[in-house]
């Protein structure tokens, strides 16, 4: 997974994430492309629009590759804002909030937020600390 980490975002963009995918996605493709597309197949520096939303596809073998891919939030079964707010509170937040408070706070099953929680918690640990700016787990 790429590891895509900037600054600290404002109280005001983290309300409109955490109640908008397509603000989350946004935000999640200007922070994977900040630096601009590569094409993972073919080296490629050149896109256009892809299908879906913020996907960018390669103008040379024609390959899609969504915002979210290989991101924490790739293959997410649920919305991305919700999947937002568990990366946010686990990294920025001073309390440990079970993954019971998350189920209930997020209506989503709790084994749902167990396995999200968990693969958040691999992939810090992989990083060898938690990181300084939660936005680093992108």
């Amino acid at each position: 997974m790429n590891s895509i980490f900037i600054k600290d975002i404002e109280k005001e963009l983290l309300k409109e994430l955490f109640n908008n995918d397509e603000k989350c996605l946004e935000f999640i493709s200007e922070l994977k492309w900040k630096e601009g597309f590569v094409c993972r197949k073919c080296g490629n520096k050149n896109y256009c629009s892809g299908k879906s939303l913020f996907s960018r596809r390669c103008t040379k073998c024609k390959s899609e590759e969504s915002a979210t891919a290989g991101t924490i939030f790739h293959n997410c079964k649920f919305p991305i804002s919700k999947a937002f707010y568990i990366v946010y509170t686990t990294c920025k937040g001073n309390e440990e909030i079970s993954t019971y408070e998350y189920a209930r706070r997020l209506s989503l099953r709790q084994m749902t937020c167990w396995k999200f929680k968990d693969k958040l918690q691999k992939m810090i640990t992989d990083m060898g600390e938690k990181p300084e700016k939660w936005s680093e787990i992108f």
